[in-house]
């Protein structure tokens, strides 16, 4: 009987641990275009606002960044606004390489902020900016009027 007791804990315990192993690793998989088409329905962000990056703007704006190899990708911002709004999200291939990424994310950060915005408000809302990393994903949210409900539900993705 003790044998058999002993038997079903063992079994209960590995059970137990299996399904922890499982909740996190779903937990760390994070669909950013799910994200991305959420935030943009509730900021009225529509495809003519919120245009994708082409590729000569982004080697302008984040040298090096495409040269990072990536799983996921949304790189948007309007083409012409007077309010900031700029939006990258990467899923890449390493942790390492999504510090990489968020390493030049920053560096666009830094020069808005110290004037390449020109104007005041706008200087003003890329000192609010966010980069981050977690795990194989990096970050930039920049938005004046939406900056915390951004961040607080990109956060969101990943708080366990």
């Amino acid at each position: 009987m003790k044998k058999l007791l002993s038997l079903a804990v063992a079994a209960l315990l590995v059970l137990g641990l299996a399904a922890c192993g499982n909740s996190q690793s779903q937990s760390a998989d994070v669909d950013l275009t799910t994200y991305y088409e959420s935030m943009a329905d509730q900021l009225d962000w529509d495809d003519n606002y919120m245009a994708e990056m082409p590729d000569d703007m982004l080697d302008t704006y984040y040298p090096g960044l495409r040269d990072i190899e990536t799983e996921q990708f949304i790189a948007r911002a309007p083409m012409m606004s007077a309010v900031v709004n700029e939006v990258v999200l990467m899923e890449c291939k390493s942790p390492e390489d999504a510090q990489k990424a968020a390493d030049i994310l920053q560096q666009r950060a830094d020069e808005q902020a110290d004037g390449g915005a020109w104007y005041p408000d706008s200087v003003e809302a890329w000192k609010g900016a966010q980069v981050a990393v977690n795990g194989n994903y990096a970050s930039l949210l920049v938005s004046g009027d939406s900056q915390a409900t951004l961040t607080e539900s990109y956060n969101a993705l990943f708080a366990s």
